[in-house]
């Protein structure tokens, strides 16, 4: 699965996107982003603040609880305003 980090997620984490495996068990967002926050410190302090963080299963907004099966990209972004 390629997971891409916009915004000051990419500069807190130091890369823009990867591809993961996650393990068995992670089957939401919620789970990937608990089990990415225990990869690193850099993770962990990127993740602190999830209610910072939006989220998008191949292009489409989702919630935490969305399921990844079948899921090939997750992107992970803070909320966009305009003006």
């Amino acid at each position: 699965m390629r997971i891409l980090y916009f915004a000051w997620l990419r500069e807190r984490i130091g890369v823009g996107s990867e591809d993961l495996s996650p393990p068995e068990g992670v089957s939401t967002v919620a789970d990937l982003v608990e089990w990415l926050k225990t990869r690193e410190a850099r993770y962990a302090a990127a993740f602190e603040d999830v209610a910072a963080i939006r989220v998008a299963l191949d292009q489409e907004q989702a919630d935490f609880d969305a399921p990844l099966a079948g899921v090939r990209e997750v992107a992970l972004f803070p909320p966009v305003t305009g003006g």
